[in-house]
């Protein structure tokens, strides 16, 4: 794999993503753009001040719906292009018309749930009666009544949007085009380095000189931006406090909960439970990888590495295809001809090239098939990415499929799920074909290292150091860059204790996730691994079967966290399925180093 990235200009289009299916060129979006302001104004003139019934209700929910689909693929087709060249000033610029087009016309549509929300229970109630496929909107509209703003308040907080996003922005700006991580060197030799070589490669370097001098390097200049990005954090955060005291939250937990649907009792029971009971059990993993390999300690920089490496081969995109087809088979011929077309037809984006934003992420319009961001590397990590992000596609297929647009989404409490089990079928597909005592092992070591790790560790621990961030906030202080660092070195220390050395940068993790800018998303990751642990584990046994999976990933949006878990045959009312997926994890740790004595 080369070390040097190149433009996007000089990237194969094969390993682009082909964006003509939302539109074939600039004159469709603009026809789109013309209709939906069309559209928007029939819809003012028709509902505006005329929503008193069930049926009006149901026949503005019609046309607000053709609205959002037209609007959802303009923004697609905005948003995508800046997500793999930040560099590039006119699809940047591009984006940003989009992005105020979209908020003024969300401010112009803001009445609508006004509206709706002033109506009486009983006339909502009517709509579901009559019109059940509409659950998902009239559930949620129900419950942000007791918050909901004036009308006036509403369609002025829609219209700073793009404002009150600019914070994210900013965070990618800064990491994606602004800082330059020049060279390192290590060996005698000069490397290129920058954020995307570093998360994607660098991170999981085989040679200790080389991860660990990339490691300095790159933590060297992110300590230049700590300053910038603690006060662009900070100002996000303090913008979500001030709506959660505008609409009557005394926590801005709460509010940030309200769209989850989940409390704060599942939302602190995820990472409790994780950090007490789950690092013991890494802990034990990572000790085992330092003394398999052979290392003075296990530094921060080395918490990625592979523990046999010389067992893990590289691998072609068309290996990982084949891969994802018989890691998939055994939910059904149906559903593998919904996703294998992502390949043929170029759904994924696996370019590494300069201005590309690090790690991956699943995108898509309601009537367009799913987009796929990711960086090919050639690791065999890459198949789990690009498996995951499938299992995004996957649910998202199915759900339009059988919900109405408003209905299609799940919980963010439970959007990490389909992924994970993805990951999890993949894992199990390769433990099938092992055929030695070392294969097997480097298996399970890989479903830990990749599956685990990433949503069990990596991302539980920004969810204990969010929640911290949150705490501050929610008692009225303030931060600076310091007081983040300190954050997030205590985290750290909590969860890995003696077993692993915490170097100088390892601080500085706050400043390589964009996740703190959506909420509280980072334990949902954990909170959906759990459930597809625990559905694997009863597909497995056979107490389980392909449909009930199936049908979980229909549902969307249309059943609330516990209720939809059940359809998965996982109970998350009590901390029972997270403390049986810890002791799989634990059983799985066991195993990896049987293996190891097995084979010595």
């Amino acid at each position: 794999m080369s070390e040097q990235l190149p433009k996007r200009s000089d990237v194969p289009v094969e390993l682009t993503w082909n964006l003509a299916d939302l539109y074939q060129s600039m004159e469709d979006f603009d026809a789109d753009k013309q209709k939906v302001e069309t559209l928007i104004q029939q819809f003012v003139m028709h509902y505006k001040d005329h929503l008193t019934d069930a049926e009006d209700i149901v026949a503005a929910i019609a046309d607000y719906e053709e609205i959002l689909t037209i609007m959802t693929r303009m923004d697609q087709y905005s948003f995508l292009p800046v997500s793999v060249d930040i560099t590039d000033t006119e699809i940047v610029k591009f984006m940003r018309q989009m992005t105020a087009f979209n908020a003024q016309q969300a401010a112009t549509l803001s009445f609508f749930p006004s509206q709706v929300q002033q109506l009486s229970t009983d006339i909502l109630d009517e709509v579901l009666a009559k019109y059940p496929e509409h659950i998902a909107l009239i559930r949620m509209m129900k419950k942000e009544k007791a918050s909901a703003l004036s009308p006036q308040l509403e369609e002025a907080l829609k219209k700073m949007n793009p404002v009150f996003d600019g914070y994210y922005d900013m965070y990618e700006q800064i990491t994606s085009a602004d800082a330059d991580f020049g060279t390192f060197e290590a060996n005698g030799k000069e490397y290129p380095l920058s954020f995307v070589l570093y998360e994607e490669y660098y991170m999981y370097h085989e040679d200790t000189a080389v991860r660990r001098a990339a490691y300095k390097k790159f933590n060297e200049v992110l300590a230049q931006y700590q300053n910038t990005l603690a006060s662009a954090y900070y100002h996000h955060v303090l913008k979500e406090k001030a709506e959660a005291t505008m609409r009557g939250f005394d926590s801005v937990f709460d509010f940030l909960l309200q769209g989850q649907e989940v409390d704060q009792e599942l939302y602190h029971r995820q990472i409790d439970r994780l950090m007490k009971d789950f690092a013991p059990v890494m802990r034990k993993y990572i000790t085992h990888i330092k003394e398999e390999r052979g290392l003075d300690a296990m530094h921060y920089a080395d918490l990625k590495i592979d523990l046999d490496p010389e067992y893990t081969p590289s691998i072609t995109i068309e290996e990982a295809a084949n891969m994802v087809e018989a890691s998939v088979a055994t939910l059904g011929t149906d559903y593998v001809q919904k996703i294998m077309p992502a390949f043929e037809e170029r759904w994924v984006d696996f370019a590494r090239n300069i201005g590309k934003r690090s790690g991956a992420f699943c995108s898509g319009a309601y009537d367009v098939h799913p987009y796929i961001m990711m960086s090919w590397s050639g690791l065999q990590s890459d198949a789990y990415t690009l498996i995951h992000e499938l299992g995004h596609a996957g649910q998202g297929i199915l759900s339009a499929e059988n919900q109405t647009l408003l209905s299609s989404r799940p919980s963010l409490y439970l959007i990490e799920a389909p992924s994970t089990f993805h990951e999890l079928l993949l894992s199990d597909h390769l433990r099938t074909v092992a055929d030695s005592p070392r294969a097997e092992r480097s298996v399970i070591s890989k479903m830990i290292s990749k599956t685990y790790f990433h949503n069990f560790v990596t991302h539980l621990l920004e969810a204990a150091y969010q929640r911290e961030v949150y705490r501050l906030i929610d008692k009225g202080d303030s931060f600076g860059a310091n007081k983040l660092n300190e954050i997030k070195h205590q985290v750290l220390s909590d969860f890995w204790g003696d077993a692993v050395e915490l170097e100088p940068g390892s601080e500085l993790t706050w400043m390589r996730q964009p996740h703190y800018y959506m909420g509280l998303y980072p334990y949902t990751y954990s909170a959906g691994l759990t459930i597809a642990t625990q559905a694997y584990l009863k597909l497995k046994s056979g107490e389980m079967d392909a449909e009930q999976w199936l049908n979980f990933l229909k549902l969307g949006g249309t059943k609330e966290p516990i209720a939809a878990a059940k359809v998965a045959g996982v109970d998350i009312a009590t901390d029972e399925a997270l403390k049986q997926t810890i002791a799989y994890l634990d059983r799985s740790v066991d195993r990896i180093i049987a293996l190891t004595n097995e084979m010595k």
